[in-house]
Order: C-alpha cells, then sequence, then structure tokens
C-alpha cells in the first residue's frame, strides 16, 4: 500500500510503498502512558514508527527492529529525537 511518511533526513513527506506483514512489523495494542507508538516496521533499509496520533509516521534510515530489540521506547526516543 502506498502511504505518506515524514523523512527526517530529507526534511520532507514522502509516499512510499508500505506493506505491513508479520515478518517485518511488530504491533503494540495497548498504548502506555509514556509513548503513543502503534508499530515499527523495517521498511526500505530503515524503521518506518507510527503513534497512535494523527502524525504522519517517521521513516529512519539505517535502524531495524533488531536494532532496537522491537522496543517502544526506544522507538518513541527515536522518533523525538528524528521528529523534533
Amino acid at each position: 500500500m502506498r502511504k505518506t511518511i515524514y523523512n527526517p533526513q530529507k526534511g520532507r513527506l514522502e509516499t512510499i510503498e508500505v506493506t505491513c506483514t508479520d515478518k517485518n512489523t511488530t504491533w503494540f495494542d495497548d498504548p502506555d502512558g509514556n509513548t503513543d507508538v502503534a508499530m515499527i516496521a523495517d521498511v526500505e533499509g530503515g524503521l518506518l514508527i507510527a503513534e497512535n496520533n494523527y502524525n504522519y509516521p517517521v521513516l529512519i534510515y539505517d535502524v531495524s527492529r533488531s536494532d532496537i530489540s522491537h522496543d517502544r521506547q526506544k522507538a518513541a526516543a527515536l522518533n523525538r529525537m528524528y521528529s523534533s
């Protein structure tokens, strides 16, 4: 599916092809009070982080789910660092 994402490395919105499957995506069903990360996915050699709000998902280059141990808090920290 085509999805509009924010690419902080380029500083702009882009539309990319994203396929979310059990093999490349970690979903977080129960949002906790510390973060709003809904899912993380390995996409195009980077990590796509989507929140539980209307913000665009963020694509961060050269990071994978395994690099952050599939951890929601680490994903939220990366998202804050690149989205600020």
